[in-house]
């Protein structure tokens, strides 16, 4: 079977290798679509922490059931899986926070991932389509993220959030804080995607910090509150260290891009807001479970931010391509 390793930064090669036979416990997955995600990139790049070379990345993922023993399921099944294997024995595992296991193990980024035609994996991972095509099944695991960053924050009606990065963890972030009742501002630099948020997501209010003071764009837009949930999606150092400017008194701010330095922020400013600052990383079977409710019924509809695709031969080709800003890639997908 064919795979993609990347076997240092800026480097992908097509290899080959036997098909994987599962083992006692494991099911084994055709993969039909691969989602790009910040990880790929950031990977790609050379600046994704918790990460070896080489590695065979792709863990945004929908797959056919080929065989196994998993109970409920038939060869020929459409499925996903959650890609965060844990220990089940930690402290996290046994607060039911199975997502930031101690031992947790990414496929993709600890672990081999889905850039490959065949994978395996523990049957316990294994998730129903429930009538979903490859598309949508392909982009569970992005919205599951931005599903739990929301339920972290635990946004309401009576919230304002500002969403820093439109990117496609962004794009969910927008969409659920949306579902929640939420008033949503975007911050970009990308004029595009911010048109983007504006038109086809019903965001509030758009800032681009190329063109705007943000604090004051802010202030003007929340009558000098500011907002009460900021969240950030886009991973970059600076972006967060100025975002502790951002945050209303009583506010939260939630992490949930990654980056691999130490951020900084004044204590007396931070502690007279009595803010909230936290982290939220990956998602739990209930998130997984919220987002498939919400594209079976309909208020989320991921199809209209796949804006790129290439046949699995072809990514390597198309993959500079698609993280070059100008031409305007809001979600890419891998099609086998």
């Amino acid at each position: 079977m064919k795979f993609i390793v990347c076997e240092n930064p800026h480097e992908f090669i097509l290899k080959e290798k036997p098909m994987p036979e599962p083992k006692e416990g494991e099911v084994l997955l055709k993969i039909k679509r691969i989602g790009i995600c910040g990880t790929d990139i950031h990977a790609y790049g050379g600046t994704q922490p918790y990460f070896e070379y080489p590695r065979i990345l792709g863990h945004e993922l929908a797959a056919e059931y080929i065989k196994g023993n998993a109970a409920g399921f038939e060869p020929g099944d459409k499925v996903t899986f959650i890609p965060y294997f844990n220990c089940g024995k930690c402290v996290a595992c046994r607060n039911g926070l199975t997502n930031c296991c101690v031992n947790i193990k990414v496929f993709g980024v600890h672990i081999d991932g889905g850039m490959a035609e065949y994978v395996t994996i523990p049957e316990q991972y294994l998730l129903h389509g429930h009538g979903l095509d490859y598309d949508e099944l392909a982009l569970v695991e992005p919205l599951a993220i931005a599903a739990h960053g929301i339920r972290r924050a635990n946004v309401g009606p009576n919230d304002t959030v500002l969403v820093m990065g439109a990117g496609p963890i962004g794009i969910g972030l927008i969409q659920f804080a949306k579902i929640a009742g939420a008033k949503v501002i975007v911050m970009d630099i990308n004029e595009y995607r911010l048109n983007f948020c504006k038109e086809a997501l019903n965001a509030d209010e758009t800032i681009n910090p190329l063109h705007d003071d943000v604090s004051i764009k802010l202030a003007e837009i929340t009558n000098g509150d500011m907002a009460n949930v900021v969240i950030d999606a886009t991973g970059n150092r600076n972006v967060m260290n100025n975002a502790f400017n951002y945050i209303s008194h009583g506010g939260r701010f939630v992490l949930v891009g990654l980056q691999k330095g130490e951020l900084s922020f004044s204590h007396p400013d931070f502690h007279k807001r009595e803010s909230t600052l936290m982290s939220s990383r990956n998602a739990t079977i209930e998130d997984f479970q919220y987002v498939m409710d919400c594209l079976k019924t309909g208020k989320i509809d991921p199809k209209k931010y796949i804006t790129h695709r290439a046949p699995f031969t072809d990514m390597i080709n198309e993959f500079e391509k698609w993280i070059d800003p100008k031409n305007n890639v809001i979600k890419a997908l891998i099609e086998l």
